[in-house]
């Protein structure tokens, strides 16, 4: 079924209603995306229109600086590179600002697909590679000139702080349920103390990363099911490397998602993870810091302790944060990361020999 957007929002980026087809478009739960499909007859490519949820982000000209200054610096320094910069406004802006939304347009990739998990290596090491290659070409970007669209999204500082004022604010009953589990994550509050080390390391560099590495934000060819392109730009910003590649190690190596509740079912797969690090380092491997190469099985310990203690956290506080569909689901989310993360570390060893081949 066709959607109504208004009329005003194609005026405002030189369009004409008339000549498209509006559909809603992608399984993002954040934004409204839409795509726009010139009707027959009209040889124009097709677009992505999007309104940003201000809600999660609050400031979002931020997301569209730091789109325009990456695409800007990557037209210059890497020509032949695909990246989707935003289309611009009548007026020549990367946002349309109206009735107090924002709105933007980026081209519409076609002959591409995306995949909401990993079914085989091949996409780990594909969707890796894409991200990979994107943080090597952004390497040499002005980090000083951008600025984070979410603040802290990724300070495990924090983020341990706020499950530490959960544990003693938290109602006597939720406190007792989740006993075992609190006691679980401090037992890896290493972890914490590890990032707050590390942030005093000057070549624990700071890079422009994308910050939402799941698998389906890389456009696959829809008959080679190489990489095409990286999506949804919405969080790239300053950062470290063990969030984007932490990010992939999290949601990549196991075959089922942070939503499983039958634990046996969490493993690591160790031919997943094989694959998204030489995809990884395939492209950056050559440009990383001494300390960024020390770190990278640390990686998948940061990112998977960190959403642990955000899904426990949120459960301690009522859950007022993430959505729940039943009482415990938080509660068993954490718990959930609390498995990948003893699954991840009993097999040290052998994935620290898997990152060695490819540095």
């Amino acid at each position: 079924m066709d959607l109504m957007i208004h009329p005003r929002i194609f005026e405002g980026f030189g369009l004409n209603p008339a000549d498209f087809t509006v559909k809603r478009f992608g399984s993002g739960l954040i934004n409204h995306t839409f795509r726009l499909r010139f009707k027959k007859g009209r040889p124009n490519k097709d677009l992505i229109l999007q309104r940003i949820n201000t809600q999660v982000f609050k400031k979002p000209k931020r997301i569209a600086q730091n789109h325009r200054k990456a695409a800007d610096y990557l037209a210059e320094n890497c020509p032949n590179y695909f990246f989707l910069a935003p289309v611009p406004t009548a007026d020549g802006k990367d946002l349309l600002e109206w009735n107090g939304e924002f709105w933007r347009i980026l081209p519409f990739v076609s002959h591409c697909i995306t995949v909401n998990e990993a079914n085989n290596p091949k996409q780990a090491y594909e969707a890796a590679k894409q991200f990979g290659k994107l943080a090597k070409n952004l390497s040499g970007i002005e980090i000083d000139s951008l600025q984070p669209t979410i603040p802290n999204f990724h300070n495990l500082t924090l983020r341990y702080s706020d499950f530490q004022s959960a544990i003693t604010n938290a109602p006597l009953e939720r406190k007792e349920e989740a006993e075992d589990l609190i006691n679980a994550f401090h037992t890896y509050s290493g972890i914490a103390v590890t990032y707050e080390e590390l942030k005093t390391v000057p070549d624990f560099r700071d890079r422009l990363m994308h910050h939402d590495t799941k698998i389906n934000n890389v456009m696959l060819d829809d008959k080679t099911y190489e990489g095409v392109c990286v999506i949804d730009l919405d969080t790239m910003m300053p950062g470290k490397i063990i969030s984007d590649l932490g990010d992939m190690v999290r949601t990549y190596v196991s075959p089922v998602s942070e939503e499983e509740t039958d634990f046996d079912e969490i493993v690591i797969r160790n031919e997943y993870y094989d694959a998204l690090m030489k995809g990884y380092l395939s492209e950056i491997g050559t440009d990383l810091t001494d300390t960024e190469k020390e770190v990278l099985f640390y990686a998948g310990q940061f990112m998977i302790y960190m959403q642990g203690i955000r899904f426990l956290t949120d459960f301690l506080n009522g859950d007022i944060y993430y959505a729940t569909k039943y009482p415990a689901h938080n509660y068993n989310r954490a718990k959930n990361q609390l498995t990948l993360l003893e699954a991840l570390n009993e097999k040290e060893k052998d994935l620290k020999h898997l990152i060695e081949k490819y540095l």
